[in-house]
């Protein structure tokens, strides 16, 4: 069975560079990492190499207009 947890924000990009970065530290330390998710904090297990994928989304519509976006997914397999 997973567990997942999910939030969705809006934020400045100053808002979400600084996220990143707090996500980055936890990152770069030894261990255990806690990854904020909305109101609580949601503790990992991650080895030493993860696997990165990124997509970057351009899309053109007359109707909507412009859109674009980033997907980061980052996965491992958790320490036992």
């Amino acid at each position: 069975m997973a567990d997942s947890t999910e939030h969705s924000s809006k934020m400045t990009r100053e808002e979400f560079a600084e996220h990143l970065r707090r996500l980055a530290d936890e990152f770069e330390k030894e261990g255990d990492i806690d990854v904020p998710v909305g109101n609580k904090s949601i503790r990992l297990h991650p080895p030493d190499s993860v696997k990165r994928d990124i997509e970057v989304v351009e899309r053109s519509s007359i109707l909507r207009g412009s859109k674009e976006g980033i997907d980061l997914d980052v996965r491992w397999k958790a320490k036992k």
